[in-house]
């Protein structure tokens, strides 16, 4: 039997004076909190993957901010170390930019902080009802790395559609990538799906191609870090190669991700920034390289869904729709 998903407040929350986190690099084996007494200690939570996942690093940050105006530090000091915390998940920059709009009051802040948090996952639960309808009954699942309720401070996004689809009746199994180098797959997800009660199962990464050949996979959902205005996705590292296998193998490839996570801004992949990560997080004793994400180009993605729709070629149309419609109420679907 599973038990509860976690509610918003037990990944992430904003308290008088700290941030705290359920302390993702413990998981599965010890479920502990962290507190940030300061918007410098929320900046080191992102960096060594306390918090993880692009929503939650928005989140994150948006705590982060109100957290120093209540301790009285300088706001461009704080948004300057929050932002750099991590440079390719753009929900990071985007939280902070909203956090400087508007009203400046600690009270404010903190209030617009929370207002982030739930509209985050209200923006997972939407887009997870558009990403459900995507599959098929007797739909056998492959997702990476960690795109659930702990990437997203609630529900989730690609992992939040496989628990919808379940619900419903037509997802049957989940294959569940490991994720090295840090095993966001096996440490987390599993996790998330066992809680939720789904059967899964956790493969190295490189039984991925094995197990489409054999026609065991049929469909494979993934979240985004960063999406260009192409449609270039940048997510962890190991998903572009998924991408390949699933067109080889004819099986429809989903990003499912908030329109914060949309970067308009950057007209294709070749302009998202890649976090190189410290080599010690693959190998102590020899050279190493560690690029923490990779790009998937647009023509490898059958559909982007977002809390507005599904989103297909081109893309540089039906994402700009997308995030150019209102930010409240919109349900319907965009194709």
């Amino acid at each position: 039997m599973g038990r509860r998903d976690l509610e918003p407040h037990e990944i992430a929350r904003l308290e008088d004076d700290r941030v705290v986190f359920l302390d993702q690099r413990l998981l599965p084996d010890e479920e502990a909190e962290l507190e940030c007494r300061s918007s410098a200690d929320v900046a080191e939570a992102i960096r060594t993957l306390a918090v993880r996942g692009a929503p939650l690093i928005g989140v994150a940050a948006a705590y982060g901010y109100a957290l120093a105006a209540a301790r009285g530090e300088d706001p461009v000091r704080a948004a300057e170390t929050l932002v750099a915390a991590r440079p390719t998940a753009v929900n990071l920059a985007w939280a902070v930019e909203e956090m400087e709009r508007g009203d400046q009051s600690p009270e404010a802040l903190a209030e617009q902080a929370r207002a982030i948090h739930a509209d985050e996952v209200e923006r997972c639960r939407q887009m997870a009802e558009h990403a459900a309808d995507l599959l098929s009954p007797g739909a056998r699942a492959l997702t990476h790395c960690n795109a659930g309720g702990l990437a997203t401070g609630g529900y989730g996004s690609a992992l939040g559609a496989l628990k919808t689809a379940f619900a419903r009746g037509i997802l049957d199994y989940v294959f569940v990538d490991e994720t090295r180098p840090l095993l966001q797959g096996s440490r987390l997800t599993a996790w998330e799906l066992e809680r939720a009660g789904i059967p899964h199962g956790v493969i190295a990464d490189s039984a991925a191609a094995a197990l489409m050949a054999r026609g065991e996979v049929t469909h494979v959902l993934t979240g985004a870090d960063r999406i260009a205005a192409n449609g270039d996705t940048a997510n962890k590292i190991g998903t572009y190669a998924l991408a390949v296998l699933a067109s080889h193998h004819g099986l429809p490839f989903y990003v499912v991700a908030p329109t914060s996570t949309i970067d308009l801004a950057t007209p294709s992949g070749a302009g998202i920034p890649i976090e190189e990560r410290d080599a010690g997080e693959v190998t102590e004793r020899f050279a190493a390289r560690n690029p923490a994400f990779d790009v998937t180009p647009a023509e490898l993605i059958t559909a982007v869904v977002t809390e507005r729709g599904v989103h297909r070629a081109p893309f540089e149309e039906s994402l700009h729709e997308a995030v150019r419609k209102p930010a409240r109420g919109e349900a319907e679907r965009v194709a």
